[in-house]
């Protein structure tokens, strides 16, 4: 494991998707699960969200696109949160699934409003 880039990584993922949920992950790890929450790190959130191509906000764009077309609720509901850290609004992320139900099936799209009306509900938004 990079050390740095792993410190890096860990900066941006409190950023993003908040200190509460970076520290329940690394503390509920164990020896055989923190090897994956070290990988995520480094990998995810060292490597690609430092790089400087994109900004945080389109990374986000980006990410709920994708993980709402593989159906993956569990961690769409984590970088919906992250993508209102980001700066995103709700209508915004009410356009990229409209997007992802047109292009990936409807299924998809209205898994994914029923993800994010949670997490604004969680959020008191």
């Amino acid at each position: 494991m990079n050390k740095e880039l792993f410190e890096k990584g860990l900066a941006v993922r409190r950023a993003v998707v908040g200190e509460s949920h970076v520290e329940a992950s690394l503390k509920n790890a164990d020896d055989f699960s923190m090897p994956m929450q070290e990988l995520v790190t480094e990998f995810c959130w060292g490597e690609i969200w430092n790089r400087p191509g994109l900004d945080r906000r389109s990374r986000s764009i980006l990410n709920l696109g994708m993980i709402a077309a593989l159906g993956k609720p569990e961690e769409l509901g984590l970088h919906v949160r992250g993508a209102i850290n980001n700066g995103m609004s709700k209508d915004e992320i009410k356009e990229c699934f409209l997007q992802v139900a047109v292009y990936c099936g409807m299924p998809a799209g209205l898994g994914a409003f029923k993800v994010a009306r949670q997490v604004f509900k969680d959020m008191g938004i």
